[in-house]
């Protein structure tokens, strides 16, 4: 680890690379083999990222890289870039298997080896929006982003972490304080993850040049199942209040 990264990185490197030898390396065929773009537990088909046909995407925090293959057949030119070398070697096997083929770079979201203003959109679903230091990967997409590009990320809502115990699915009671919300290790996790209330995000994104335009927070359908890995919420649950949210902002 690089002595700038913070120490995040270390441990969700340790995270990723027990969850893929758990669960991701498994199931990379099934999801590299789907074509639509949907986002979080749910797989709720994708409503906001519009016609992506001819765009540079970075996707930072792109695990086995499954949504950019997805970008890639919708004719968007991907790059992936994730600082976990196990998640990027079943990535770099399903381009064989299954393809297509584009870039990968082995890097943290907070420090990307690749130059300024080079991308139409940088995306994260549950990438860098969860396990990367906001203050650290909020100005790194902004620096990757041409003006007029769009930053478009989901991550976990403010209701579901303030509802959540420090062990098991989430509840209907308030479990912590909003005041205070950054950083946090569960008990049971390796990894650490990063959790802001949306005026902290609002302000984020203004100081890094962004102008916020939508936030969508998200709600499964009535055919939606529980998850299964990622068990930390029910589908009932979601169905109620939300669980996830997609940020849309535009660099100026």
């Amino acid at each position: 680890m690089s002595s700038t990264e913070p120490d995040s990185v270390a441990a969700n490197v340790a995270q990723w690379t027990k969850t893929n030898s758990e669960y991701t390396d498994e199931q990379a065929e099934r999801v590299w083999r789907k074509d639509a773009l949907t986002w979080s537990v749910f797989g709720i088909a994708d409503e906001w990222l519009g016609d992506v046909d001819g765009l540079d995407v970075v996707e930072l925090g792109c695990g086995t890289a499954f949504s950019a293959a997805r970008l890639a057949r919708h004719g968007a030119r991907p790059v992936g870039v994730d600082p976990t070398t196990a998640q990027l070697e079943t990535a770099r096997r399903m381009m064989r298997e299954i393809g297509p083929e584009f870039p990968l770079v082995e890097a943290p979201a907070e420090s990307v080896p690749l130059p300024d203003g080079t991308f139409d959109l940088a995306l994260s679903e549950y990438g860098a929006s969860l396990w990367a230091d906001p203050a650290k990967w909020i100005p790194e997409a902004s620096r990757l982003l041409r003006s007029g590009g769009r930053l478009v990320f989901l991550t976990n809502s403010v209701l579901v972490y303030l509802c959540a115990p420090a062990v098991g699915v989430v509840t209907e009671q308030l479990q912590r304080p909003q005041f205070g919300m950054y950083r946090i290790k569960w008990p049971e996790a390796e990894g650490i993850e990063y959790h802001l209330a949306h005026g902290d995000w609002i302000k984020l994104l203004r100081e890094h040049g962004f102008e916020l335009e939508a936030l969508h927070e998200l709600r499964p359908g009535e055919d939606a199942l529980d998850p299964g890995y990622y068990d930390f919420v029910t589908a009932d649950w979601a169905r109620k209040w939300p669980a996830e949210e997609i940020w849309v902002a535009r660099k100026l």
